[in-house]
């Protein structure tokens, strides 16, 4: 949508709104959609926090911030987000901004009864830039905090970081987006004329979380089937030098990545159970068997798999042959993990579909993904985590 317009302009998901061409912050425009948030930082809000008028709250994204890797889930309508405390040397709600404080109280209050969240808890609007150039923005949708499978510790929690060997703290925080597509002038004109958010143009997914906490998610479940090459592997330097460090670090012992591999399947899905690496003479085709844990913590039930590890080169496909060496061995009910440092060949990845076998593909754009999502952003910290995690013998 074109600068001109943006002051009347409705929030679409997806669509992108234009910077300005002037030159300078007046072309930021956030500012426009929304009068009176301001046109910098990652927070921005209407009204004071100090006072407890917040009527809304703008969350801005570069999504390219790899100390802070900031990310949207779109399948499954999660959103990670990382606080404002960046820096050491203030408090972990000490922030000039007061992001993190708002993050605490609008959290707290989100567990609260109807009222602390209709009092408490403004809805959150998310904005991403949309182009490595100019200012223009993407609006990713309307946030509620917390999740529908999430505790309060995943939903908000302080981690600490160290840099300049000097230790600090800061939110990570999850949201989900719920599932409205437009969000209109008339509701955010009401948000900041101080009107209450579940009257007015309310979408129904706002009023009904505010009422009894349901979540009703933004789910987009992906189109692609076969994903390319290029897909496949980071496509920014420090991505690339990741996960040359994984291959490097098992180079010549490529046996030990097989724990490895273990531990990032963990990352990705943590109510993994017991897993064994096998030994590597007598693997019988599989580099570890393991447990998928699913049910309530009193009544579990437990799901096996097979996962393979492979540690190739980024000029070295998965192929058939490898994929076919796991599917031979999987068992009734059982599904597979393969791992690998590389990417999976296009055939590989067609017939994976098409026969409906149960195998997670991870490729080596998911490794350096998963291990940014846990604060494994930049090169030392990754080599920091693989030196300590699974020292070469």
């Amino acid at each position: 949508m074109a600068f001109a317009d943006l002051s009347a302009a409705d929030l679409v998901v997806d669509a992108v709104y234009a910077g300005g061409t002037r030159g300078n912050t007046g072309d930021e425009p956030i500012a426009r959609l929304i009068r009176g948030v301001g046109n910098q930082g990652g927070f921005r809000f209407a009204g004071s926090r100090a006072k407890g008028t917040v009527s809304l709250v703008v969350l801005y994204t570069t999504g390219t911030e790899v100390d802070w890797p900031d990310h949207l889930d779109v399948e499954t309508g999660i959103f990670t987000y990382y606080g404002d405390n960046k820096k050491p040397g203030q408090d972990l709600h000490g922030t000039p901004r007061g992001g993190n404080a708002l993050l605490r109280d609008a959290f707290a209050a989100s567990h609260g009864t109807e009222g602390d969240r209709l009092a408490s808890v403004p809805p959150f609007f998310l904005f991403q830039k949309a182009a490595s150039t100019g200012r223009a923005v993407r609006f990713r949708g309307l946030l509620a905090p917390g999740g529908p499978a999430l505790t309060p510790d995943d939903e908000l929690a302080a981690i600490w970081r160290t840099t300049s060997g000097k230790r600090f703290q800061n939110y990570r925080a999850r949201f989900t987006v719920l599932d409205h597509s437009r969000i209109s002038r008339s509701w955010i004109q009401h948000l900041l004329d101080g009107g209450s958010p579940t009257e007015g143009d309310c979408p129904p997914a706002w009023a009904n979380w505010v009422k009894g906490r349901t979540y009703l998610p933004l789910l987009a479940p992906a189109t692609t089937i076969v994903r390319s090459k290029a897909e496949q592997l980071p496509g920014d330097r420090e991505g690339q030098a990741i996960l040359e460090a994984v291959r490097r670090h098992f180079e010549g012992v490529e046996h030990g990545f097989e724990p490895c591999a273990v531990a990032l399947w963990r990352l990705m899905a943590p109510r993994t159970g017991a897993c064994d690496v096998t030994r590597p003479s007598r693997d019988g085709g599989r580099d570890a068997i393991g447990q998928y844990i699913l049910g309530p913590p009193t009544a579990t039930i437990a799901i096996d798999f097979a996962l393979e590890a492979k540690c190739y080169a980024a000029g070295n496909a998965v192929g058939v042959r490898e994929v076919s060496r796991l599917i031979s061995r999987l068992r009734h009910r059982n599904f597979g993990v393969l791992v690998t440092t590389s990417y999976f060949h296009r055939q590989v990845q067609e017939e994976i579909h098409d026969d409906g076998h149960p195998i997670a593909l991870i490729c080596g754009k998911d490794i350096v993904d998963v291990l940014r999502q846990h604060g494994y952003a930049s090169l030392s910290a990754v080599q920091l985590w693989l030196e300590q995690n699974f020292p070469r013998v």
